[in-house]
């Protein structure tokens, strides 16, 4: 089917696309999905706070477009995004770890799973799918907040996307649509009200022992941490000590040279109650 033709659908023609694309993508292996609209993004609060914090608390990449902190570049047909995510449970680490260069396996399967979604899409329909770079900076969107926005669950406390089904042990990635779909968000699931925050105490580097942004010098009341108490620095410090003592394996999958195998620390997703 051609993907230059305008979608013409009503309400509910679309609300039925909108299905069919969610459950294919989870016939494709997605763990969950769900779609919002891009124009919910522009005012979430990744991108309303992105333009206000230091480069190093924004992304961990030069921007080669040219783009400030909280500032985007999606194609201008660009209406909808789909979200998917992943589970990475605590018996596959695996998926999570970085061998050399190479992407970690539970990202490169995010990829193929998008990869087949966007032939599937605009073979049986008449939308143009872009898939998006995982960077912001690169041209890619706020995953979490666009998570939240098409219903997969909630930023919690620990600043990290949590679902019902797997808590925060998710990877997440999105693709644009040319078409605006109905939402499947967001959902009034948060289950960090309550909770005692043990994903904060086990911490390594105390990444929440601390306010480091308020809602008076924000302009904002939602916050990294929810309440400004996450610490990219701490976090990212950690990782560098990760990294540090990655060790030299032999991964034939991967390369015919030994790699060095980084296993980064997520004390915070797994001492998560949610969807154990």
């Amino acid at each position: 089917m051609s993907s230059n033709k305008k979608l013409q659908m009503d309400y509910s023609e679309r609300l039925a696309c909108s299905s069919a694309i969610i459950k294919k993508a989870k016939e494709l292996g997605a763990s969950v999905a769900g779609i919002c609209d891009l124009t919910q993004l522009k005012t979430a609060p990744s991108f309303t706070l992105a333009p206000k914090l230091p480069q190093a608390d924004v992304g961990s990449r030069e921007s080669s477009l040219g783009l400030k902190p909280g500032e985007v570049l999606w194609p201008k047909d660009a209406k909808s995004a789909l979200v998917i995510a992943y589970e990475h449970p605590k018996d596959q680490l695996e998926l999570d770890w970085w061998f050399g260069k190479h992407n970690p396996p539970g990202n490169r399967i995010l990829v193929d799973i998008n990869k087949d979604l966007s032939a599937w899409v605009e073979e049986n329909y008449p939308i143009k799918t872009y898939p998006c770079p995982y960077h912001v900076e690169k041209g890619g969107i706020f995953l979490k907040d666009s998570a939240y926005h098409a219903g997969l669950g909630c930023i919690g406390k620990n600043n990290l996307f949590i679902t019902p089904e797997f808590g925060p042990r998710v990877r997440l990635r999105a693709m644009l649509f040319s078409v605006k779909m109905p939402s499947s968000g967001p959902s009034a699931f948060d289950p960090c009200k309550d909770c005692e925050s043990p994903c904060l105490q086990s911490c390594p580097s105390n990444a929440f022992n601390e306010v480091i942004y308020s809602a008076a010098t924000m302009g904002q009341e939602i916050l990294p941490g929810r309440t400004g108490t996450y610490s990219r620095e701490k976090c990212n410090s950690q990782m560098v000590i990760d990294s540090g003592n990655a060790q030299e394996q032999n991964v034939p999958e991967v390369s015919h040279e030994p790699v060095k195998v980084i296993k980064y620390c997520r004390n915070c997703e797994f001492s998560c109650p949610v969807g154990k």
